[in-house]
């Protein structure tokens, strides 16, 4: 990948806005292929599998993008890592599932998914969301973790890993992603864990304020060759996440959680995507990220969270066993 090239002229820096900001150099201008309603082509099988971490490790503080060795380095680094873990490690299986046909690699260069604000952090919980995180605190310390399924996370409940979104973050495995397109519908398929977003395209508006749901309603329009997808109506019990190794698991957000999410398709091989996260009542300020999408050959296999969801019944009797001794 390019270094990043300054842009001088005013009449170009309309053009290059895109490719600067995600630190990428000025490509000649690219066509993407159109659907035979005439929207640019988005659909087929798309990793968002990465190495960057959501947030800019303190080491890497004031620098938003690695050089081109560093980011080979880091690549090389990360991948031995994550190929040397033990054969008892519980998540050794997910090296195995690992496929050659989509790397993770270093996003763009970056040194973190987030790019807004220009530390590389996810802002300060606002005083009311500091309350709410205590209260979750201080409610699952007064009640055992197998009390009740409820208590369990949405991933081992095989509701949601989190990773659907939006923002869409990624997931450890089985980071894969299906488009499909219809003239008034857009849809995004996720291996990991079941979702399907459907998001319509003819203008209609967002359902009243009694109407939420984990994963919000999404609503999208074409700028250009850009999808853009605006996403309210979410529940207070929302929450999304990356994997463990690069992103926190305990981002929650509340019903006033606003997500816009923009989709570019570069070249045959890439979708830049971008999103801005709002929420008012959590954090401090709003804030934004990229990853690139990846094509991939496909297909995309079920992922069979459970059947009837053995597990968990056996940690729920397991701790009920265990209370009699």
């Amino acid at each position: 990948m390019s270094h990043r090239i300054p842009v001088a002229l005013a009449a170009v820096i309309a053009v290059a806005a895109s490719f600067v900001a995600s630190g990428r150099t000025l490509q000649k201008a690219w066509t993407p292929p159109r659907t035979a309603d005439g929207q640019p082509d988005l659909q087929g099988y798309w990793t968002n599998a990465t190495f960057t971490p959501l947030e800019r490790p303190a080491e890497l503080a004031g620098r938003e993008f690695l050089t081109e060795a560093e980011a080979a380095a880091y690549e090389t680094q990360a991948l031995l890592r994550e190929n040397s873990q033990a054969k008892d490690d519980i998540h050794y299986d997910n090296v195995i599932w690992q496929s050659e046909s989509y790397p993770k690699g270093a996003a763009n260069r970056r040194t973190s998914l987030i790019f807004d604000p220009a530390d590389g952090r996810i802002p300060p919980l606002t005083p009311a969301a500091q309350k709410r995180a205590a209260a979750r605190a201080e409610a699952a310390s007064h009640r055992g973790a197998a009390d009740a399924a409820e208590y369990r996370s949405l991933g081992e409940r095989c509701i949601s890993w989190g990773n659907e979104g939006p923002p869409m973050l990624g997931a450890t495995y089985g980071a894969n992603l299906q488009f499909f397109q219809t003239p008034g519908q857009v849809g995004i398929r996720h291996e990991l864990m079941h979702g399907v977003r459907i998001i319509p395209l003819d203008g209609t508006p967002h359902p009243g304020p009694s109407l939420r749901q984990l994963g919000g309603d999404s609503r999208g329009r074409w700028e250009g060759n850009t999808l853009v997808v605006d996403t309210t109506n979410f529940t207070d019990k929302t929450n999304f996440r990356g994997p463990p190794a690069t992103a926190r698991q305990n981002i929650f957000s509340s019903e006033q959680l606003h997500v816009i999410e923009r989709f570019t398709r570069t070249d045959a091989d890439t979708i830049v995507y971008r999103f801005t996260v709002d929420d008012p009542a959590t954090w401090t300020r709003p804030w934004s990220g990229e990853l690139l999408m990846r094509k991939w050959e496909g297909p995309i296999f079920e992922y069979a969270c459970h059947e009837g969801n053995y597990g968990l019944g056996f940690i729920l009797s397991a701790a009920r066993a265990q209370e009699k001794f």
